[in-house]
């Protein structure tokens, strides 16, 4: 495995971010769970401005995060129900607090990029955006809000996300497919800023864990419908190969059905600790990823640990895996395509894989994202 160390340190990029610690700066993000990739990204961006305010719609029950502060939406029933706070998103960042701020940037994926705290003639406002709402920009790639019922509904808020983020300075996509999905929707330019993972972590396995016989596939994520888990476990089928499937969520009781049918062992892990997962990822021949993502953490935290991934060739996958070296990318639902590729997987070489995920370190964001910064507020 290469070493995750080399490019731009964290601290160069907080040295760079020193040109703010003379303004009063707010950081926003949506609402705050548990174990989220936009959460991660927003703990490192809160890492570079460590005296910047830190505002979210509201925390998921059970989540100890110091620092943030909710809005008045944390104090209402709508807080159990994005679908029902939705309509209410927009006021809400513009009621969030009568304070001022210098600088606002917000890590936005659904309407926190609409956040004013202060007219724009005197605020610079930057917004890193994981993907405009996909319920309502990209309903076919999210289902929730695909119901020919919220068709006017939808086209309402659609309006409303553009007249309310007129004020924003500069945006910056976490991808090509994000950068593109900007221009499209909003009409606005970004810049590309891939997210940081930890692959300095994931790299640095125990030395029990790296000498695992790689002997079953692997699906990591959220149990929501979008991300494929019975796909995920139709290819194991297909490929005749024991499946583990690791994360949380409300599918749970249909995957754990779907496990006992199956044709081929399937293990579920429920909330895997970091050390489990990267245990996890050590252990296994490639990962399965057969969904269309706007960018995708988990197969850059797999290919940190040398393990290959198998994935459809759309979205976020086309920029983190190189077809044919770190993985194989297929266009295709078919499982017995993706199935295919697992014999294939004794091609590619561990060191590679790991060289490819050093891209996404978080280094690399740190100094990436400083610059965007500076830029704009400079």
């Amino acid at each position: 495995m290469v070493s995750t160390t080399t490019g731009p340190t964290p601290q160069a990029g907080q040295r760079r971010l020193g040109a703010l610690s003379g303004s009063s700066v707010a950081l926003v993000h949506e609402w705050f769970g548990a174990t989220g990739g936009s959460e991660q990204v927003f703990r490192n961006i809160a890492g570079l401005v460590p005296h910047a305010e830190r505002f979210v719609l509201w925390k998921d029950r059970g989540v100890e995060e110091p620092g943030l502060r909710e809005s008045w939406l944390a104090r209402t029933p709508v807080r159990h129900s994005k679908a029902l706070a939705l309509p209410l998103m927009p006021m809400t960042w513009r009621t969030l607090t009568r304070q001022r701020f210098d600088v606002v940037i917000s890590s936005s994926h659904a309407f926190a990029h609409t956040v004013k705290l202060g007219p724009p003639e005197t605020t610079r406002y930057l917004s890193y955006v994981h993907a405009p709402a996909r319920y309502l920009w990209s309903p076919a790639f999210d289902g929730r809000g695909s119901s020919p019922l919220l068709a006017l509904p939808r086209r309402a808020l659609q309006a409303v996300d553009v007249r309310f983020s007129r004020h924003v300075h500069s945006y910056a996509a976490n991808s090509r497919e994000v950068q593109g999905r900007i221009r499209h929707y909003w009409r606005r330019d970004a810049v590309v800023i891939n997210p940081p993972v930890d692959v300095a972590f994931f790299s640095s396995a125990p030395a029990a864990d790296r000498a695992q016989p790689r002997d079953y596939l692997l699906g990591v994520g959220r149990w929501i419908p979008y991300k494929k888990f019975d796909l995920i476990i139709a290819i194991a089928e297909a490929a005749g190969l024991p499946v583990v499937i690791a994360g949380s969520g409300p599918e749970e009781v249909d995957l754990r059905r779907l496990a006992e049918r199956a044709d081929v062992p399937v293990t579920i892990e429920v909330r895997p600790s970091r050390e489990r997962l990267r245990q996890l990822y050590w252990g296994a021949r490639a990962l399965l990823f057969p969904v269309h993502e706007d960018f995708g953490i988990i197969p850059v935290e797999a290919q940190a640990c040398g393990t290959p991934v198998i994935g459809i060739s759309r979205g976020g996958l086309l920029e983190t895996v190189v077809d044919g070296e770190t993985g194989f990318l297929v266009d295709a639902t078919d499982p017995r395509d993706f199935a295919a590729l697992t014999a294939r997987v004794g091609e590619l070489h561990q060191d590679r894989i790991g060289a490819n995920a050093a891209r996404f370190s978080e280094a690399a964001f740190a100094a990436a994202f400083s610059g965007w910064v500076a830029d704009v507020v400079g």
